[in-house]
């Protein structure tokens, strides 16, 4: 009986589900500054609550932003929630992608051949449960994305001490506030991403334009192919 090649042993879902949380979070090492320039211009304006802009700060586009941020508060400042950003990652993009062909059998009770409503369903069910999983990490790098460092009045200086801070003066539920509309954002954002390559896939294959089998999960890992 001729055995499996090492190129031929498909990854276990554990190095599914844990390649693709450093995956994410290497990816966003590199882009967090852009991340909280996001942030920052998203919540320019507000003067009252938690979260609010830079007293006296215009940021203006995406360079401007940044250029902004590290003369009024330092280059550190561009990765104000870092901690909790690679917590989100790890959590969220391991549920998302990592789980997404376990589920997919799953829902195909272990068929070789998956319908487009089988993958739709796998795409939505891992993008909704990474996000019901991971909200309190969001929550948490969105709310030091936009504090600032300025002025010396920065409600959250570590990341334990944000989680609690929360949960103490906003109830445990604070953590998981925009679940909903996040939900279905990435439901719909995960079908689209996943679903759509694994259909591409099959059709290349089919067409013999590539060989050998390969998961999704392998988009996002460099050399499994």
């Amino acid at each position: 009986m001729v055995g499996f090649k090492a190129t031929d042993v498909p990854p276990t879902a554990t190095v599914k589900f844990l390649g693709a949380g450093t995956a994410a979070c290497i990816a966003d090492l590199i882009t967090f500054p852009l991340d909280t320039a996001k942030v920052r211009l998203q919540i320019q304006g507000e003067s009252q609550g938690p979260v609010r802009a830079t007293a006296g700060a215009q940021y203006r586009g995406v360079l401007g932003t940044i250029l902004t941020m590290v003369r009024t508060e330092g280059p550190r400042s561009l990765y104000n929630g870092l901690v909790a950003g690679l917590q989100r990652q790890m959590s969220f993009a391991s549920v998302r992608i990592g789980l997404y062909d376990s589920v997919k059998q799953f829902y195909t009770k272990g068929s070789e051949h998956a319908s487009i409503g089988s993958r739709l369903l796998a795409g939505s069910t891992t993008g909704a449960l990474a996000v019901a999983v991971a909200q309190p990490t969001d929550v948490v790098k969105v709310r030091f994305q936009a504090q600032a460092r300025v002025g010396g009045g920065r409600r959250y200086q570590s990341t334990i001490e944000a989680y609690k801070t929360i949960a103490r003066e906003e109830g445990f539920g604070g953590l998981w506030k925009g679940t909903s509309p996040n939900v279905a954002r990435n439901a719909i954002v995960n079908c689209a991403e996943l679903v759509t390559y694994d259909l591409i896939k099959d059709a290349l294959l089919t067409a013999n334009l590539m060989t050998g089998s390969c998961p999704p999960f392998s988009a996002w890992v460099p050399g499994t192919w």
